[in-house]
């Protein structure tokens, strides 16, 4: 079972719908392509604002890691992680405002997606959560730059070098979450935003995200940082922390 991703609508405000309850909606190589479908086809066109959530009481526990063996081993990683950043970057470049509803724990690559949206809505009892260090892969430099300019420096680097949970009042503070609902009211709050910004004028919405995309940029990572990701994803930590993960035990880690 590979998930799916759901588009409702509702007049002009639309709902992406993170789905594979079994799995606390991790995002499958098909879920992120089914994500690039519905961002570049016409399903949205004449839509004011979209809300991306997970079904149920989660957003997303991240990338599918029972399919990282095949679709992100140590000689696909890179395809992978490129196809999740396109998938960000075309939720991204969506000309009307996007904003994530956050139940629950919002983790590794759902986070990256959480980041990619122009707002954030979280429940009181939510978290982010980047587990890369516990599993031994090399997280790509993009989505770390897009943690950055969410999250800011001293966060990001706390978030991806402990491995730990950030409570959403937490990325409150920061700055990095909008809304602080109370727990269950997370899409009812992003919905009654999107209510308000689709109510605005369009052109004028569009013309100020453009200007943002231009102001932000897009980062590049150098071939050195490139090369340490893929070490790491080329390591026998990786292969351990796959393996630990599946057979429910604490990975032991060599550097090597």
């Amino acid at each position: 079972m590979s998930g799916s991703v759901d588009l409702l609508c509702d007049g002009a405000i639309a709902e992406i719908v993170l789905r594979q309850p079994a799995r606390r909606n991790a995002i499958s190589a098909a879920m992120w392509q089914q994500i690039v479908g519905i961002a570049t086809g016409d399903a949205l066109d004449g839509i004011a604002c979209v809300v991306i959530r997970g079904a149920g009481a989660v957003f997303s526990a991240g990338a599918d890691i029972t399919g990282f063996a095949e679709a992100r081993g140590a000689d696909s990683a890179g395809d992978y992680d490129d196809l999740v950043e396109h998938a960000v970057r075309c939720v991204e470049a969506l000309p009307m405002p996007v904003i994530a509803a956050i139940s629950g724990h919002c983790i590794g690559a759902g986070a990256s997606l959480a980041c990619g949206c122009d707002l954030r809505v979280a429940e009181e009892s939510s978290y982010f959560a980047v587990p890369a260090a516990k599993l031994g892969l090399g997280y790509d430099p993009r989505g770390i730059s897009r943690f950055r300019r969410i999250f800011g420096d001293v966060a990001t680097r706390q978030i991806l070098f402990s491995a730990g949970r950030m409570p959403a009042a937490r990325a409150y503070e920061l700055g990095a979450v909008s809304v602080l609902a109370a727990d269950g009211a997370a899409r009812d709050e992003a919905m009654a935003m999107a209510a308000r910004i689709g109510a605005n004028a369009p052109l004028t919405i569009r013309a100020a995200k453009f200007a943002l995309r231009e102001i932000g940029g897009q980062y590049e990572p150098s071939a050195e940082a490139v090369e340490m990701v893929a070490q790491a994803d080329r390591s026998a930590d990786y292969a351990e922390g796959r393996a630990a993960f599946a057979e429910k035990r604490s990975p032991e880690f060599k550097g090597e």
